[in-house]
């Protein structure tokens, strides 16, 4: 589960973020990042996640959103201050592994962030 402080929650955030961020494809998801804004403001690093019906019912919906939010509880610390981070799952995510679902968000931040180790979990 993600911390209460690193959970993006208003929809207005998730519009900007999809809207106006970055953006890196994978075979089972897509990632958004906007990089922090330049007003000064020191906020933790926010992710939030759209799975939408395509990816399946509801119960496989809740288990790609709980695999998902797993991985992001890992990374979401190591991005930078005010970093704001959408993950939308793709119809593949419904069969994908937890594995095969870090690789292609690792991949997809490594691609937004440009840095090749980044974000890596702590292990």
């Amino acid at each position: 589960m993600l911390s209460a402080a690193h959970r993006l929650r208003s929809s207005g955030a998730f519009t900007d973020v999809v809207r106006r961020g970055r953006r890196a494809g994978q075979t089972t998801l897509t990632a958004h990042l906007l990089s922090a804004p330049d007003d000064g403001v020191n906020l933790p690093p926010q992710a939030g996640l759209v799975i939408s019906k395509a990816v399946g019912g509801s119960v496989v919906r809740h288990a790609v959103a709980r695999k998902l939010r797993h991985l992001l509880r890992e990374r979401v610390p190591a991005l930078g201050v005010g970093t704001l981070l959408v993950v939308r799952a793709a119809p593949a995510a419904a069969t994908a592994t937890s594995a095969e679902l870090a690789g292609d968000l690792d991949r997809a931040l490594r691609r937004l962030t440009g840095r090749p180790d980044a974000p890596a979990p702590a292990r």
